[in-house]
């Protein structure tokens, strides 16, 4: 093993401490095309939708603040049976020529939050209401199909 890096594209040895392959931890994960994510002014608002999750013996809710938007501003939905997604547009307000703007804090732009759902969410009967900023999202559970064991006898 050489002590000296291979800048060259020569394959080398995974515990050759100078080796410049890195293993990813990642690597086989299911993540967005880089065409599928926004640019950083895109989602300006993205770390702004919180969202809180709790398991309740029925269901699993989920709660969003979306302050100021309107329902029609929001989408919520399930991808594959198992991804819960919550995203939406927060647009800006238009500018008048004569207007002066002393201060802008209020975030504009496109926010998504997704979430794996667990074995026991019956995404068929997902329900979403919004009041006071807050979306509220209802996930049934149902219950998991556990596999029949059948004990076999040991002769000998």
């Amino acid at each position: 093993m050489s002590m000296i890096p291979s800048i060259f594209g020569r394959r080398s040895n995974g515990f050759d401490p100078f080796s410049l392959e890195v293993w990813d931890p990642f690597e086989g994960f299911l993540f967005p095309q880089r065409s599928e994510i926004p640019s950083s002014s895109e989602m300006s608002s993205f770390a702004h939708a919180r969202v809180d999750w709790k398991e309740t013996p029925t269901s699993h809710i989920f709660k969003a603040d979306v302050p100021g938007l309107k329902k029609e501003e929001v989408k919520v939905e399930v991808e594959d049976g198992r991804i819960l997604q919550i995203s939406g547009e927060r647009n800006r307000e238009h500018e008048q020529k004569t207007d002066t703007w002393h201060r802008v804090e209020r975030s504009s732009g496109k926010f998504a939050r997704r979430f794996r759902l667990p074995e026991n969410a019956n995404a068929n009967e997902v329900k979403a209401a919004m009041e006071d900023g807050v979306l509220t999202v209802t996930v049934p559970k149902e219950e998991v199909k556990r596999p029949d064991i059948k004990s076999i006898q040991i002769s000998g």
